[in-house]
């Protein structure tokens, strides 16, 4: 395969995001943690299926144990920073914030050996993150002092997903069968934290069950897979700037799922991205 096929491959990850509020507002009410940790467990046991189908579960040995700590620290860290970033802050805000994951994935590859950051793959970012605040800041009230820590936490919540994302492009021999680890140690984490902090809600409908299992099997499953395989393999600057057609996508999900209405925002918000997208794109060809 070619680097713009594994790129592509990467790109399908973002796509699935996109999925991530319809089967959200589906699976309500269940609490954040409870349902990390059902849709992780159902992403990690799609996982093993595999592993075993493919005879790929013997691969799982000879990953170093730095490489399960580190990736389950992006999966579960980011999920528990993001979720606890709204419980103390607004939600449009620290989602905002927490969304500055793929230009913080554009500007830290550029510190990876072989790698070269040009000016149209951050010009591009900033345009992609542009595109984003169109569609977040719909429901902004404004930042508050009082809200500082959440929007800390959204601040560390963006670093942990990009962080991971680039340290992940360093361990390229790793397989990406190393993920079903770190689907299923976030999946126990997750349910650790559930009974901690939260109040046990199971799905109400059919509905929401099934909304939870989309989510496991998408979103929150075989994303991470393919997204592994692009950050390692494909072009990470592009993905980077890419991957903000994951809300403007969202938005679309539920405006088709009649849900939300269609705006002049969402299309502005389209074709921003859709340029930065670009912009980034002609800066690798160049590359």
């Amino acid at each position: 395969m070619s680097k713009a096929s594994y790129t592509a491959v990467g790109f399908i990850a973002v796509l699935l995001w996109a999925l991530l509020a319809l089967f959200t507002v589906g699976s309500a009410p269940v609490p954040p943690f409870l349902l990390n940790a059902l849709c992780f467990a159902i992403g990690g046991g799609i996982g093993v299926i595999w592993l075993l189908a493919t005879g790929g579960l013997s691969q799982l040995r000879s990953v170093p144990l730095r490489v399960y700590l580190i990736g389950t620290a992006g999966l579960f860290g980011y999920h528990f920073l993001y979720f606890s970033a709204l419980r103390i802050a607004p939600a449009a805000e620290a989602g905002l914030i927490a969304y500055l994951w793929p230009l913080l994935i554009v500007l830290f590859s550029g510190l990876l050996p072989g790698e070269h950051l040009k000016r149209g793959h951050i010009i591009g970012g900033l345009i992609g993150f542009s595109g984003a605040v169109l569609i977040v800041a719909q429901g902004m009230t404004g930042f508050y002092a009082d809200a500082l820590p959440g929007y800390g936490l959204a601040f560390l919540c963006a670093l942990t997903w990009s962080g991971y994302s680039v340290v992940s492009r360093s361990f390229g021999a790793v397989p990406t069968a190393s993920v079903v680890v770190f689907c299923l140690a976030t999946a126990i984490l997750s349910g650790v934290a559930h009974v901690v902090l939260e109040e046990t809600i199971w799905p109400a409908t059919a509905l929401g069950w099934l909304s939870v299992v989309g989510l496991g099997v998408g979103p929150v499953g075989i994303a991470f897979f393919v997204w592994d395989v692009g950050v390692k393999k494909g072009d990470i600057q592009l993905l980077g700037v890419a991957s903000y057609a994951a809300p403007v996508l969202s938005t679309l999900a539920l405006v088709v799922a009649g849900i939300a209405a269609p705006t002049w925002t969402l299309l502005l918000a389209a074709v921003l991205i859709t340029g930065g997208a670009a912009l980034a794109a002609q800066a690798s060809r160049r590359r």
